[in-house]
């Protein structure tokens, strides 16, 4: 079994299941090979049956879907990596067993106290209009589905913070119900029997429901939750990782609250950053960083804009940063909700971080390398360990704008990956971050003349430094006392790609 403590600051594998030759048994054995040495934990995408949003609305935690493989390959992995799945902990499948019985029985269901019906919320479960106004949507509509329910055809109004105005795949669970908290809790105690070292809380954000509230990180209710999930993952030897797509002075708060956060920020800021923008605004995001946190440049879902970079980037600068990315083949995932949309209508960016940059192989290596200079836990998404290429073919083919960065690679077109240049460049940056014993130390960052970063990693007797000189276009490391230069560019020719 996984080291429980094994949350270093090391670098992490982020991949769906069947994305890399095609299946569980197929990661293990580039874990095992070519990737060997390179990372002490994995961050498996749902590998569980689903029933929608690629994983995202399990049917059932007890199993693998066989499509991927068993558990008995996640406990592979786990024997030399810190595995972490992912709990939907605001939601569960529409085709549940618990929310099936829950439409066969209605009310008389042994799992009807696990939905949020409207009436735990509003007397008679009809919604204050003020109320609803206020709730933060990642939906044009009320987050509410009518459902039919009972053998004489009930109709039931229940929350479902995602899907359609009348339809919703992801049904919202009622984390105050005991009956919930002993699922969760059966559910934290089955992933840690089977090898899993991490939790990540997807959508921690939505799951406390308040009249009055915009039900969105709602203090200090949400902080009271996260310790008791914290608290109960711990007596199994888990560690757990919220989820918040939020400003930035949520994950302060996070932070100062003890519990691990993400930088969503870093990823929209490298990119203006590389495209002319402030090295003094990105130095002094990275001073402040907390050491808990969990570093992206790129996910499954698409790099985060707003709210993420709200008070971080002017309106001006995130539309920028989305026409750039529309110039380079992505698309942009809106807000949903005109409420709180404003003037920049922008949730996420669809691409690849690698074209991103405009499949510039020396700037995207000096983005890779700021990124697992940064503090925390380096997460590195597997087609940006590839520096793959947006996938037009799989926007086509589903009709969902964010297969544009979910390329499922064979077991060809990941060798042939490996031989790129800027791969094996990629891949030597993370095996410096996993060996070097200063990453374990202190980091210090300093900038100068706003054009250039230096950050630091000491540790007594170790010293490692990154410098990415923005003005001159360059990026080095040394280590030693002896400087080597790993990218280097003509800044102004950046946005020419």
């Amino acid at each position: 079994m996984a080291d429980r403590s094994a949350v270093a600051p090391r670098p992490q594998l982020l991949t769906y299941p069947d994305s890399l030759g095609g299946d569980l048994g197929s990661l293990a054995d580039l874990l095992d090979g070519p990737f060997h040495g390179l990372f002490r934990g994995v961050h498996i995408l749902p590998p569980f049956p689903s029933s929608g949003d690629r994983g995202f609305a399990p049917v059932t935690y007890a199993e693998i879907d066989p499509r991927f493989g068993t558990w008995d390959d996640v406990r592979r992995i786990s024997r030399r990596h810190a595995v972490m799945l992912d709990l939907m902990i605001n939601h569960i499948s529409r085709q549940s067993p618990e929310f099936r019985d829950f439409l066969r029985h209605g009310r008389r269901s042994a799992h009807a106290d696990l939905f949020i019906t409207l009436d735990k919320i509003w007397p008679a479960g009809i919604p204050d209009p003020a109320d609803v106004a206020r709730i933060f949507l990642r939906k044009p509509h009320a987050p509410f589905s009518t459902v039919t329910v009972g053998d004489d055809g009930a109709r039931e109004r229940i929350w479902t913070t995602f899907g359609t105005a009348d339809w919703s795949e992801q049904i919202d669970l009622d984390v105050t119900a005991p009956a919930t908290k002993t699922l969760i809790t059966d559910w934290l105690g089955s992933f840690a029997a089977r090898g899993v070292s991490i939790v990540r809380l997807d959508a921690i954000g939505y799951v406390i429901k308040q009249p009055g509230t915009s039900c969105f990180m709602v203090e200090p209710a949400i902080y009271e939750f996260l310790s008791w999930v914290t608290d109960v993952a711990a007596s199994f030897g888990l560690v757990v990782l919220p989820e918040v797509h939020d400003t930035y002075p949520t994950h302060e708060r996070l932070s100062a609250h003890g519990f691990w956060t993400y930088d969503f920020v870093l990823p929209g800021l490298v990119l203006q950053t590389l495209s002319g923008g402030k090295a003094a605004r990105l130095a002094d995001h990275l001073a402040r960083s907390p050491a808990r946190q969990f570093t992206t440049l790129d996910c499954h879902d698409g790099i985060p804009v707003r709210p993420d970079l709200d008070g971080i980037l002017e309106s001006e600068e995130m539309l920028e940063l989305a026409g750039r990315v529309r110039e380079r083949g992505g698309n942009v995932n809106r807000i949903l909700s005109d409420a709180h949309a404003g003037g920049v209508d922008v949730h996420q960016l669809n691409t690849t971080y690698y074209a991103a940059l405009g499949c510039h192989d020396e700037r995207y290596v000096a983005a890779r390398a700021i990124q697992l200079f940064a503090r925390g836990v380096p997460q590195i998404y597997y087609v940006g360990l590839l520096a793959g290429d947006n996938d037009d073919a799989a926007v086509a083919r589903t009709g969902e704008g964010r297969a544009i960065n979910r390329h499922d690679y064979s077991a060809d077109e990941i060798q042939a990956a490996l031989a790129r240049p800027v791969v094996r460049r990629v891949l030597e940056l993370v095996a410096l971050r996993n060996s070097h014993p200063a990453f374990d130390g202190d980091l210090r960052v300093a900038t100068v003349d706003d054009a250039a970063i230096t950050m630091t990693w000491t540790t007594p007797g170790e010293e490692i430094a990154l410098t990415v000189d923005f003005g001159a276009g360059r990026a080095l490391v040394d280590v030693a006392g002896t400087s080597r230069l790993i990218a280097s560019w003509e800044p102004a020719a950046a946005e020419a790609g």
